[in-house]
């Protein structure tokens, strides 16, 4: 079965990485969905049933976004809030429809990985920045996985820092 990777990027033009991750997905349409949230609804109205339609159609999913403000892009949050409903994602005996799916978090990250420990300057670890994520889908059942990560695109934004990310991107999904 095909991977959906959801992809929550707000330009995604002008993204350095995000955009040539999409790109190396696009070349394997057997193997992934690519659901762009913001070219999908770039009036940020979400079609619900839909999203929960490509859920139900999928048994592995990947968040793909860039994390800033450490954090996601709004539209993530505003998909969590509207597509997670109670009675679909949780709740209810015919809830659970997110239930033993594999979920993980792909994320590009301006930052250099050392960047985020208790003795840096940002005080905190990227999995406790993300765990919100983590609770949210282990509060409706889901299989959540360990994340991708890829880091310091602010100082390395060459072709060859983010060729180099590619395979490893690759790499993360084809072993999820």
């Amino acid at each position: 079965m095909k991977t959906l990777v959801i992809v929550i990027h707000p330009d995604i033009n002008q993204s350095a990485i995000n955009r040539r991750w999409v790109e190396a997905l696009n070349e394997f349409p057997d193997k992934f969905t690519v659901h762009q949230l913001y070219e999908a609804y770039p009036d940020e109205k979400l079609d619900i049933a839909a999203e929960q339609r490509l859920i139900e159609e999928h048994d592995k999913i990947i968040f793909q976004f860039p994390f800033y403000w450490f954090n996601c892009p709004p539209l993530f949050k505003k998909w969590l809030d509207e597509v997670m409903t109670y009675g679909w994602a949780y709740g209810s005996r015919s809830g659970y429809k997110m239930g033993g799916k594999k979920i993980a978090l792909a994320i590009s990250l301006g930052i250099d990985e050392w960047e985020y420990s208790p003795s840096a300057k940002y005080k905190y670890t990227i999995e406790e920045l993300i765990r919100p994520f983590e609770l949210s889908f282990e509060y409706v059942k889901a299989d959540y996985r360990p994340f991708f990560a890829y880091y310091g695109i602010e100082l390395n934004s060459s072709d060859e820092w983010i060729d180099k990310s590619i395979p490893q991107y690759l790499d993360f999904l084809n072993a999820f």
